[in-house]
């Protein structure tokens, strides 16, 4: 029995890779999708982790199935369609490192996943369910993710949620914000970006914004991620910023993935109801997240780029 479970997309990223001899860029292939770049940094941290989505019977979706299990995920919620190809994303660069992306998903087999497809059982015992808006963006996915988050929440896991908001994904921003609202109403633990805060409380003031969420949607913890400049961290009654690290970005694919990977490894790992956190175990928890995140954005691709134990003390000490 898996102690984090997470569902939703996994896809091929595909990345540039420098030029070909012809001056056309190059694309490298990557495993990607945030919810399973999540559990890839916490299988690499050593914890119980099992991956429930769809993929295309094609070579990418084997592929990606390969690379889970190597990662040490359970794979055996993944279903294999073959009607609907693996989903892709073709990953563009700027001179900083910052991403665009460019999607084919029309439909992708993420899309796909069906409620009957979905092991329930597999959701009882668990100590994390982790999701995010993705799979919400069309049906059947969106019953499917919100079938299997009410079962695990029944059964006593905590939930975790990104909205990974990308508006090409949707149909228009209200819808978009519609479906992220049915996640927050079931989230214990909610990452989101400083645009999404703006996204769905309509400022960008990050007390006011974090407040508004936190009352409106009963959330236990709220962390917007700020890139370089670190996490904000909302909490009933306080907040604080945790500041980053600094460090050389090539590629910052995965790297809010990877904060929140690590951020939920640091809540296992206490092993105390989050209720029975204190302000310093929270803090301790963002600064060793920060770490995680800053390292994956040293080296191409989400999942390639997860460092070890070792790494992430190194940048913690420095």
């Amino acid at each position: 029995m898996a102690d984090v479970v997470a569902l939703g997309e996994v896809l091929v990223d595909f990345t540039p890779a420098g030029l070909s001899e012809n001056g056309n860029i190059r694309f490298e292939r990557n495993p990607g999708g945030a919810p399973a770049n999540v559990l890839a940094v916490m299988a690499k941290l050593g914890v119980s982790t099992a991956f429930i989505g769809k993929v295309g019977q094609d070579q990418f979706g084997k592929y990606l199935q390969i690379t889970l299990n190597e990662c040490g995920i359970d794979t055996q919620g993944i279903v294999f369609s073959e009607d609907v190809r693996t989903t892709l994303a073709f990953v563009h660069l700027d001179e900083d490192g910052d991403r665009d992306f460019s999607f084919y998903r029309n439909p992708g087999a993420d899309m796909m996943l069906q409620a009957s497809e979905v092991n329930l059982e597999q959701l009882e015992g668990i100590k994390i369910f982790h999701f995010g808006s993705l799979s919400m963006t069309h049906e059947p996915s969106a019953t499917a993710t919100l079938t299997a988050c009410k079962h695990a929440k029944k059964n006593g896991a905590l939930i975790s949620y990104d909205p990974n908001y990308r508006a090409a994904l949707w149909k228009d921003e209200e819808s978009a914000i519609q479906a992220i609202h049915r996640g927050l109403l079931l989230a214990d633990i909610v990452k989101i970006s400083h645009e999404e805060l703006e996204l769905l409380t309509g400022t960008s003031d990050l007390d006011k914004g974090s407040l508004i969420l936190l009352d409106q949607f009963d959330l236990q913890v709220l962390l917007v991620t700020l890139g370089e400049q670190g996490c904000f961290i909302g909490l009933r009654g306080e907040s604080a910023l945790v500041p980053g690290f600094e460090v050389t970005a090539i590629d910052t694919t995965g790297a809010g993935d990877a904060f929140f990977g690590g951020f939920l490894y640091k809540v296992l790992s206490r092993n105390t109801p989050l209720n029975h956190f204190t302000k310093v175990d929270y803090l301790e928890s963002v600064q060793f997240a920060n770490a995680v995140g800053a390292l994956v954005t040293t080296k191409k691709g989400a999942i390639p780029s997860i460092p070890d134990f070792a790494e992430i003390e190194k940048l913690l000490n420095s």
